[in-house]
């Protein structure tokens, strides 16, 4: 028999959907039975196929009318529909969106025929012709969490005694790598305690950006101060969250940006463009926040946490708690799981 929520993860390639899919679904499976049909080979339990769907898709579900149908992609939406409207099947078809413009004219056709819409955050929301929930992604606090000796993780590395600005994500114009470029190279002078690290992949086509930086530092005789440490695996990037007092997150644009709640749930205190779901999240006590491309602004936010040690280990521990409290991957579970809860038991009409 099929659950009566289905989660769907159809794309081969490991995305930020399908991490947000394996990250999400063993906190939603905590409490309520849902399935999943996945393609992208995210190694969960109890995947579904096609045949199941199509064999007992058609049989009573347990809590009410209807079985939920969870779609993060347009696929995901077409599949549904059919098994909705065409083959009439007992399902509510919800879909969640994260991003950052408005959708396409096909998007938005399939949009208008689910019957529930999430948004990832408010402005992702302002883009949709209409959402009826709002819901934050989460942070895996358990994975993220503070060093037990800052000043020991950054010996391993061979940075005693110092301290770090340390960015996540891929090196393109778009992430503003350049505006964190700017900003080291004018203050690293000014504070002889502290180092830049650069996280993350730079694809063939960016590569020519990455050179156009280095020179940048090299001509500013800061190679031995700014490091750009590549594509990591995902325990030394939580490694590098942990060094780090202070994680920037420069993005000209963004869809949610899960960064700045990383570093928050390590104990590092977030820097952060208007860009993605931030200027919801990020606030003065525990972080700060620049206009969009404004180097100059996030070099004066810098300079002000970096003269300030004491503030800095107040801001450290607030991020955490506020990541605990407000942001943890199990409250965004829980707010998914009431909403299925809801779904299951009305009509259609009340739905819309």
């Amino acid at each position: 028999m099929l659950p009566d929520v289905v989660v769907l993860n159809l794309h081969r390639r490991y995305t930020g959907v399908s991490a947000t899919v394996k990250a999400l679904l063993p906190r939603q499976r905590q409490t309520l039975a849902i399935g999943l049909w996945d393609q992208g080979n995210l190694e969960l339990p109890d995947r579904l196929g096609l045949w199941a769907l199509l064999r007992w898709g058609w049989t009573s579900p347990h809590k009410g009318p209807w079985r939920i149908w969870h779609a993060r992609r347009d696929n995901e939406i077409l599949l549904g529909l059919v098994l909705r409207s065409l083959l009439r099947q007992p399902w509510q078809v919800i879909f969640t969106s994260a991003a950052p413009k408005r959708p396409g004219w096909w998007l938005r056709q399939l949009i208008r025929c689910t019957d529930l819409v999430i948004a990832t955050s408010p402005r992702s929301a302002g883009f949709l012709e209409r959402c009826d929930a709002v819901i934050f992604h989460g942070v895996d606090c358990e994975q993220f969490q503070p060093a037990a000796h800052r000043e020991a993780a950054l010996a391993e590395v061979g940075m005693e005694g110092l301290k770090c600005i340390a960015s996540f994500g891929r090196i393109r114009p778009s992430k503003g790598t350049d505006l964190l470029v700017e900003a080291l190279v004018a203050l690293l002078p000014e504070f002889p305690g502290w180092v830049g690290v650069i996280t993350g992949l730079c694809q063939r086509r960016d590569q020519a950006y990455l050179a156009a930086l280095r020179r940048q530092i090299a001509l500013a005789g800061l190679e031995q101060r700014i490091h750009f440490v590549g594509d990591l695996d995902p325990v030394d990037i939580r490694r590098w969250y942990q060094r780090a007092s202070i994680c920037v997150a420069a993005s000209r644009r963004e869809g949610f940006g899960l960064t700045p709640l990383e570093a928050m749930a390590s104990g590092c205190v977030p820097v952060t463009s208007q860009a993605g779901a931030w200027p919801w999240i990020v606030r003065p006590e525990f972080g700060l926040i620049f206009e969009n491309g404004d180097h100059l602004q996030l070099a004066a936010a810098l300079r002000d946490l970096m003269s300030d040690e004491g503030r800095l280990q107040v801001m450290s521990a607030k991020a955490r708690m506020v990541a605990l409290q407000e942001f943890s991957i199990e409250e965004e579970a829980a707010q998914i799981n009431s909403l299925y809860s809801t779904s299951l038991t009305k009509s259609r009409s009340q739905q819309q």
